[in-house]
């Protein structure tokens, strides 16, 4: 299958090499030559600009940063809804506010174009591997056509409902964790200044009810004091403000959310934007004046 894909950054490269080790076909655009470039050597075409993806594919996918670029790169100058084809398929799996994806939609049924939210959760390891979490909105029936098209590039690829269902359904996945890398840094620093190795404590409780995916992931990050990152403190802000936002439009309140965001701003007013969000262990570092780890 030809597939066009615009958005090659973090996720977007590895989920292009994915596709391209199923056997696909793909043409491929960014804002960035070096990104376009990195795909190229790996077996994709290069298109030269959002429009001629278009203009090539009638199977589309988009991975951008937040819902801003969504719009630009669909409806704006040079954008895809410019040289879509009636009957084209536009698959958005970034991670935005649901409301923009029902706005995209309306406008890609305008033209012919049939659209699903299908944002991703995993970070960039799951992206490698093509084992991310795939949330999908839209029609069950479009779902149904495209699910082994996804599955090429996920391990779980899951319906959620109706278009902007599956951008709901990823901020339920980022509250849930951020909140829980909170509680993790916020109990490691405890057991640390207790005088309780916290290599010893995550041992110990990794096993029971408090265990996670997302402690066995970013705990041992912190305890090594790699902050390298997977998915990056500012990526999560724009998460959570999406989520905020949300929740304000549909009355539903954000206490922990709210508290969380703070200290993700916290690390970015001190120049951590760009670490991996496991760096929640340095905010409370700065606030406890203890590291849990080197």
């Amino acid at each position: 299958m030809r597939i066009g894909f615009v958005g090659l950054g973090i996720m977007g490269k590895p989920m292009v090499r994915n596709l391209l080790k199923a056997g696909h076909e793909v043409i491929a655009y960014d804002i960035k030559k070096e990104n376009i470039d990195n795909v190229v050597a790996s077996g994709a075409k290069a298109a030269t600009s959002s429009k001629n993806v278009a203009e090539q594919c009638k199977m589309l996918i988009t991975m951008l940063p937040n819902s801003p670029q969504v719009k630009t790169v669909v409806l704006g100058k040079g954008g895809i809804l410019e040289g879509a084809q009636s009957g084209s398929i536009l698959i958005d799996m970034s991670s935005i506010a649901p409301g923009m994806s029902q706005e995209v939609c309306k406008a890609c049924a305008e033209k012919g174009v049939k659209m699903l939210d299908a944002p991703v959760s995993g970070g960039e390891p799951k992206a490698i591997d093509g084992t991310m979490s795939i949330m999908v909105g839209g029609e069950k029936e479009l779902f149904e056509q495209v699910k082994d098209l996804l599955n090429t590039m996920g391990g779980s690829v899951v319906y959620c409902g109706s278009i902007g269902a599956g951008n709901t359904t990823k901020l339920a996945n980022q509250v849930i964790v951020a909140c829980n890398i909170a509680a993790c840094a916020e109990a490691f620093t405890l057991s640390k200044k207790s005088g309780v190795d916290p290599a010893v404590v995550f041992q110990a409780i990794r096993g029971g009810l408090a265990g996670s995916t997302v402690m066995d992931a970013k705990v041992p990050m912190m305890l090594d004091g790699n902050f390298k990152p997977g998915f990056k403190v500012d990526l999560h802000i724009k998460d959570l403000n999406n989520a905020l936002e949300t929740g304000h439009r549909v009355g539903s309140p954000l206490p922990l959310t709210a508290e969380v965001m703070e200290m993700l701003q916290t690390l970015h007013a001190d120049g951590r934007g760009q670490e991996d969000h496991s760096s929640l262990a340095n905010y409370y570092a700065k606030v406890s004046g203890t590291k849990i780890g080197k």
